[in-house]
């Protein structure tokens, strides 16, 4: 048995959210071959379980990870089998840190997305990840004082805090950079993985976390050797799942370091079935 850990976007999905026919029957064919599908991705579990409900069927033995690694989730029984969090003082740092340099931040109850401020930038964000959302102007010490926990869909995460915050510039994405070398100075900074899911996306989870962390995490879970798990990613927050598999695909549309750490790298890109067609490829050769 092999285990797929693949990303979503820009990867599994194409540029409209989809599973295109030709990749769904790649899929189709690796769970009949007795293989497991993992997703991947940094959005949050309501948003996965969204694009697994309306996108595929119930493959058995299928799993989450979503939070770039925070959280691994069993499909079957409708359980989390792992999770780890910032804490509320670092998500309220980060939160004070990216106020400072005027980038918008927000954060995650468990279903729900947590704000300070109702911005275009979370506006574009929703476009894609439909969760419903609650503005607290004063987010960053509302994480410290336990308000948080009379909100509703806030969770676990308003005492152990959350699994990461993300931080979006919609508009000139390039100002993330700013944001990103100011929280590599914080003195907790070897703490953090601060990592681009793309240009307009910076992801703030916790260092022991990260989507390679997860994959070794759950094939300890299910007694699997990491060498016999295949990972597919295009973008740097991909990197670290793509090193703890036994086989790597980058995507042909992924950031050139993720390219160039891949063992295989698809020669189409994610509209053009470009995971579905390598993974017939490596059926073929098994």
């Amino acid at each position: 048995m092999k285990l797929l850990f693949t990303d979503l976007d820009g990867t599994l999905l194409n540029d409209e959210k989809e599973i295109t026919p030709l990749t769904r029957q790649a899929l189709e064919e690796w769970h009949a071959a007795g293989n497991r599908l993992i997703l991947c991705s940094g959005r949050p579990l309501p948003s996965m379980l969204e694009v697994k409900r309306s996108l595929l069927p119930d493959y058995p033995e299928m799993y989450l990870i979503g939070f770039n690694g925070g959280l691994i989730y069993d499909c079957e029984t409708e359980r989390i089998l792992h999770r780890s969090s910032l804490s509320p003082a670092q998500a309220s740092q980060v939160l004070k840190t990216a106020a400072e340099c005027g980038i918008h931040c927000h954060t995650y109850g468990d279903e729900c997305i947590l704000t300070p401020a109702d911005t275009i930038h979370l506006t574009f964000y929703r476009k894609t990840i439909h969760m419903p959302y609650h503005i607290v102007p004063g987010l960053a010490d509302a994480l410290l004082d336990g308000s948080l926990a009379s909100l509703p869909g806030t969770g676990v995460c308003a005492v152990e805090g959350p699994c990461k915050c993300l931080a979006i510039e919609a508009v000139s994405p390039t100002r993330l950079e700013a944001l990103r070398q100011k929280l590599s100075a914080l003195p907790f900074s070897r703490e953090l993985q601060l990592l681009y899911s793309n240009r307009y996306l910076l992801e703030i989870f916790p260092a022991s976390s990260g989507k390679g962390s997860a994959v070794r995490t759950l094939c300890r879970l299910l007694d699997t050797d990491p060498a016999d798990a295949v990972a597919a990613g295009d973008q740097a927050n991909d990197l670290s799942m793509l090193e703890a598999a036994g086989t790597s695909i980058a995507m042909k549309n992924g950031a050139k370091e993720v390219r160039e750490a891949a063992d295989l790298v698809t020669a189409f890109d994610n509209n053009q079935d470009g995971l579905g067609r390598i993974l017939m490829e490596l059926s073929q050769r098994s």
